[in-house]
């Protein structure tokens, strides 16, 4: 398989826009944090560098190829922890560098889970997380750990993504829909057929999402520990 990580680049030539691989995956990045993955096509990108999209295909053959790059480009920012500091303060460093990324890019969100990306700093990201769960258990186990702790990454970014642009689009923050809904929810509670969800509104905490995400971490890292041990 004809992978693009593996593809020379090719030759410098004279032209009115100087090309590079890294200045078009750099140029469709910015295009999608501003319109989001929409806003990202080969077109595009070949406009906003006034460059014929045609030359684009000398550097990559698919907007797949593309995003690809583009992924890869953003685990390039996430700094990669020493496995020596304990396989918990690693997974945990990993973690939060990667909702970080997410939240700078937010399209990098919705290219999270399924099959492993194969660029060299995403495999870098995941030899460092295998690495960090090798001191948690064996080979076996430390795949379904490092597997568990992206998988909750991933469903925690994208949960607090979606709400970024629901508030976005409709002004209402989480606050201020829970106030709007909130007489709604309460002519629901009154029936009586949702006793755990009114308690739980009524009730809890109301905590902050940092708090939230490091709280589902901890519970994750108990969980492993007791499983390997």
């Amino acid at each position: 398989m004809d992978l693009v990580w593996e593809r020379p680049e090719p030759p410098e030539r004279a032209a009115p826009v100087p090309l590079s691989r890294a200045h078009i995956v750099e140029t469709a990045c910015a295009l999608a944090d501003s319109g989001g993955l929409e806003a990202v096509s080969l077109r595009k990108v070949a406009a906003a560098l006034g460059a014929g999209p045609m030359r684009l295909y000398g550097y990559l053959g698919t907007k797949e190829e593309l995003l690809d790059l583009m992924v890869d480009a953003v685990y390039a920012e996430i700094p990669l922890p020493d496995p020596a500091t304990g396989w918990r303060p690693a997974l945990r460093a990993l973690a939060h560098a990667c909702r970080a990324a997410a939240q700078r890019h937010e399209w990098f969100a919705d290219l999270l889970g399924g099959r492993p990306s194969l660029g060299p700093h995403a495999l870098a990201y995941l030899e460092a997380s295998l690495a960090a769960a090798a001191d948690l258990a064996e080979l076996n186990d430390a795949m379904i750990a490092v597997f568990t702790v992206h998988a909750y990454v991933a469903g925690a970014v994208r949960s607090e993504i979606v709400e970024r642009r629901l508030a976005r689009e409709t002004g209402l923050d989480e606050e201020a829909w829970q106030r709007a809904s909130g007489p709604y929810l309460e002519r629901m509670f009154a029936t009586g057929h949702y006793p755990a969800l009114a308690r739980s509104v009524r009730d809890a905490d109301h905590l902050d999402p940092d708090t939230i995400f490091d709280a589902g971490l901890d519970r994750i890292f108990t969980g492993l520990a007791t499983v390997t041990a």
